[in-house]
């Protein structure tokens, strides 16, 4: 993070100086800048590459840094109103809409401006990434024989082995296709299982992304409501017999947003009722490694207790590693892996190889199993901070599971408090939350909001968040 400040902070310098150098003039070498700005040549080699990007220097090897000559003024602005009409004509016939609500998911994207504390952030903190192993593990990757050229359409064997022995059962690396990350894995899944139109069971309340997903692609989520213990099997056959739906999404294990694991007798259940029904389970398995310390033995995913092939199986180093580590796998069994296997390649022919041999050394690397123990305290840690925080502040906010895994808590407001109203004053206070309303297919039985307590640089930020938020909720409540 001091690296990244400095790189901006030298940039910002430089830019302001250019104005002392004509058009093609020299800059001061980097060794001079170096000296005179008491950096190290790693940021001045990043500082003038950010300004080259913009096209406010050229960088030439060997000779130097000039500053760029002075750019053409911008042509004039086009009359785009045109697409109004290209984009929506006749849209209300469309099976799949065109347009595409990218909101929910965003919430989670974006970055808040500068000082807001982030318990909005789907990913881990830069200080719980794994950063130098990653390097590290990038940098030996490159150096592999073959590492640039073109992998294997489903993934190199040795990541889908890996993969597929995380999975567990009798599932082997002919099973597992290597996807781009969570998203675009789900994105086949749905794809592969119902035709547009169709319906889909979610759970309710259920990941945004999913939500988005599922849209885009011309279905028709259906809720299935979730409690302490996961789906309700019950409604999941009435579900599937009222919808004739061919598949239903879930997450068993911590389940985002309520923290929920599935439990044990439900598990059998849920297949049962998908098998009679003739219907898949998509499983999104996204954060079986982001287990707290205090967790104690997890259950297997649902695919390794199906022989039957009714699991499909997503799994992701992303949540764990870093949003840019986008390395996924999605397996499955019997006629529906071709399907899978085709649309994957279709739509994007191959995950990068450099990204896949990475992923291979830095799961094989000691560094690993140190990272999974160290990023396991630390979310321990900050479940507890924001917990006592929420019960010391905010104890009108009901929270009836605390879960062990994931990095977020999914608290229920208060009745009389607005979510979207609580949120912006929430921002107002510089703070960034996630309202709940989102994670519902169909209108929410109560108002919540989601806090993430991984995206933030620590407990003391913590303290400090719910300490704004009480700020907010003293604004709307009064």
């Amino acid at each position: 993070m001091q690296e990244r400040s400095s790189v901006a902070e030298l940039a910002e310098r430089l830019r302001r100086e250019l104005d002392r150098y004509s058009p093609g003039g020299k800059l001061p070498s980097s060794r001079a800048l170096v000296e005179r700005c008491r950096v190290s040549p790693v940021t001045v080699s990043r500082a003038l590459a950010q300004l080259a990007a913009e096209g406010l220097v050229v960088t030439r090897p060997g000779a130097g840094a000039f500053r760029a000559h002075s750019r053409t003024a911008p042509a004039p602005a086009g009359d785009t109103s045109w697409q109004e009409v290209a984009l929506s004509a006749d849209g209300a016939a469309d099976l799949v809409p065109r347009s595409v609500d990218a909101s929910g998911v965003l919430v989670s994207l974006a970055a808040p401006p500068p000082g807001v504390i982030e318990f909005n952030g789907g990913y881990l903190h830069p200080s719980l990434q794994p950063e130098r192993a990653m390097a590290a593990a990038l940098s030996r990757a490159g150096r592999r024989p073959g590492a640039w050229g073109r992998p294997p359409m489903e993934g190199l064997p040795e990541l889908r082995e890996w993969f597929a022995r995380g999975i567990g059962g009798s599932f082997t690396a002919a099973e597992v296709l290597i996807t781009a990350g969570g998203q675009s894995a789900l994105t086949t899944a749905l794809r592969a299982l119902a035709p547009p139109g169709a319906p889909v069971l979610v759970e309710s309340p259920t990941y945004p992304g999913m939500l988005a997903i599922a849209r885009a692609a011309g279905l028709r989520p259906v809720p299935v409501p979730v409690d302490a213990d996961g789906v309700k099997p019950a409604l999941l056959a009435d579900a599937f017999r009222a919808t004739g739906a061919p598949a239903f999404v879930c997450q068993p294990l911590f389940q985002n947003p309520t923290g929920a694991v599935l439990a044990p007798e439900r598990r059998r259940e849920v297949l049962r009722i998908a098998r009679e029904a003739g219907a898949f389970v998509v499983e999104d398995d996204f954060v079986r490694r982001l287990v707290h310390e205090d967790a104690g033995p997890l259950p297997r995913p649902l695919a390794a207790d199906d022989p039957d092939g009714v699991v499909v199986h997503v799994c992701s180093l992303t949540k764990a590693t870093s949003p840019s580590f986008r390395v996924s796998a999605l397996a499955a069994r019997g006629p529906v892996l071709e399907r899978l296997r085709a649309i994957q390649v279709v739509d994007t022919f191959f995950v990068p190889r450099p990204l896949q041999e990475a992923a291979l050394e830095l799961v094989g690397s000691p560094a690993w199993p140190r990272h999974l123990r160290s990023v396991s305290a630390e979310l321990k840690a900050r479940r507890d901070a924001m917990t006592a925080a929420l019960g010391l502040h905010l104890p009108d906010f009901a929270l009836p599971h605390v879960p062990s895994g994931g990095y977020h808590l999914w608290p229920r407001l208060p009745d009389r408090a607005e979510e979207s109203a609580l949120t912006a004053a929430a921002l107002r206070a510089g703070v960034a939350i996630t309202p709940g309303r989102p994670y519902f297919s169909a209108e929410p039985p109560a108002a919540h909001i989601r806090l993430s307590f991984a995206a933030v640089a620590g407990t003391g930020e913590i303290a400090e968040g719910v300490r704004r938020l009480r700020m907010a909720c003293d604004e709307v409540l009064g």
